[in-house]
C-alpha cells in the first residue's frame, strides 16, 4: 500500500486537515468550523476525510495552529510545528520563489517574508481584531449582508468609504456615521475591505519590505475585495492559491514525512473519549498551571510544569 501524511491546523475559528501522498499531492482536505471546540473539530475533520475506503496507510500526523499541542497529544502525532513554519514550508511547496506571505484568519494575522525558500522575517499580530475574518464577520452582521458577499459587492463601488483602519471600535463607529451620511453600501464594504489591508500593512507588516511574489493565504484571502484593496495600496500583483486556506495543514503534512514512520488507524476515533483538564502544582514557588490530557480516563500527556516537581505520571 502506499503511504500517505495528515496535516492537522486548528485554529481558533476553523480547523483545517489534508491528506497528501508521498509527492505532496492532495488526496483529500476538509475545513470546518472549531466552534470553540478543537477535539470536536478535529474528530469530524477526520470523520470527514476517512468517510469512505481509502487505499494508503497513513504513516505520519502533524499539527500546527493554536491548538497544536493538544491535538498532537491527542492524534499521538510525528510532528508538532508552529504556523509560521507550516505555512512556509506549504506556500513554498507550491510557489517556490514566494517572497512574501500575507496571512489573514478569523482572529489573528501574520506576515512570513522568504527568501530561496527560507524564512527571513515574520511577524503576528494577536492583539487587535481589526484586520481579520472575525471583523469582517460582525460588520457583515451589522450591514446585513453575507460576509461572503462582502467581495463582489466591493468591487462594484466607485468611491470606497474611508473609514478609520487602526482600531474596530473605531472602525465600526466610522461604518455607522458613514452610513448616516448616505454612503451606498458598495461603498462601506469598499471601505472595510481598505481598512482591513491598512490595518495590516500598518501593524502586522509595519517596517517590513514586501517583496513579489506576493501570496495572500488564510479564510481572508477568499474575499476578493481585500485582495484588491492590497494590490491598490501597494501597487503589486497578489497571488491567491486555490488552497491558500490549506497552507498550514499541507505544510505540516510535509514535515511529518520528515519524522520516523508509525502506524495510523482513525477509524473508532468518534468512540474515543478525551478530557482536558487542569491543576495547579503548589510543590514549589513557580504554582504552575498543568494542562492535563486523558484519553479514556487515563492521562497521555501533560505541559506547563517549569520543573520536574510538576511532572505527571503518563498512562
Amino acid at each position: 500500500m502506499k503511504k500517505a501524511y495528515l496535516g492537522i491546523d486548528i485554529g481558533s475559528i476553523s480547523t483545517k486537515g489534508v491528506l497528501i501522498d508521498e509527492e505532496n499531492h492532495i488526496l483529500r482536505s476538509s475545513y470546518l468550523w472549531t466552534e470553540g471546540s478543537p477535539i470536536n473539530a478535529v474528530k469530524k475533520v477526520l470523520k470527514e476525510l476517512f468517510k469512505e475506503k481509502i487505499e494508503y496507510n497513513v504513516v505520519g500526523v502533524g499539527t500546527t495552529g493554536s491548538a497544536r499541542k493538544l491535538i498532537g497529544s491527542i492524534l499521538n502525532a510525528t510532528i508538532v510545528k508552529n504556523e509560521i513554519t507550516a505555512h512556509a514550508i506549504g506556500t513554498s511547496s507550491i510557489c517556490p520563489n514566494v517572497g512574501t506571505i500575507i496571512e489573514i484568519g478569523g482572529q489573528d494575522s501574520k506576515i512570513i517574508l522568504m527568501e530561496d525558500g527560507i524564512v527571513t522575517d515574520y511577524a503576528m499580530n494577536t492583539l487587535c481584531a481589526a484586520g481579520t475574518g472575525s471583523f469582517l464577520s460582525s460588520q457583515a452582521n451589522r450591514l446585513g449582508i453575507q460576509v461572503e458577499d462582502f467581495g463582489k459587492i466591493a468591487l462594484k463601488s466607485k468611491n470606497p468609504a474611508l473609514l478609520a483602519a487602526r482600531c474596530t471600535v473605531f472602525a465600526e463607529s466610522d461604518l455607522v456615521h458613514k452610513a448616516q451620511l448616505g454612503y451606498s453600501k458598495e461603498d462601506i464594504v469598499a471601505g472595510l475591505c481598505r481598512s482591513v489591508a491598512l490595518n495590516y500593512l500598518n501593524n502586522v507588516a509595519k517596517g517590513k519590505k514586501i517583496n513579489e511574489p506576493i501570496v495572500f493565504q488564510g479564510g481572508v484571502s477568499k474575499n476578493i475585495g481585500v485582495q484588491k484593496a492590497f494590490e491598490d495600496i501597494l501597487n503589486k500583483k497578489i497571488d491567491v492559491l486555490d488552497n491558500g486556506h490549506l497552507m498550514g495543514a499541507i505544510g505540516v503534512a510535509i514535515l511529518s514525512k520528515n519524522e520516523e514512520e508509525k502506524k495510523y488507524d482513525f477509524s473508532n476515533i468518534d468512540q474515543v473519549h478525551f478530557e482536558t483538564t487542569s491543576v495547579n502544582c503548589n510543590r514549589c514557588p513557580n504554582n504552575c498551571e498543568i494542562i492535563i490530557v486523558k484519553k479514556d480516563k487515563k492521562i497521555i500527556d501533560s505541559w506547563g510544569n517549569r520543573c520536574e516537581k510538576g511532572e505527571l505520571k503518563i498512562c
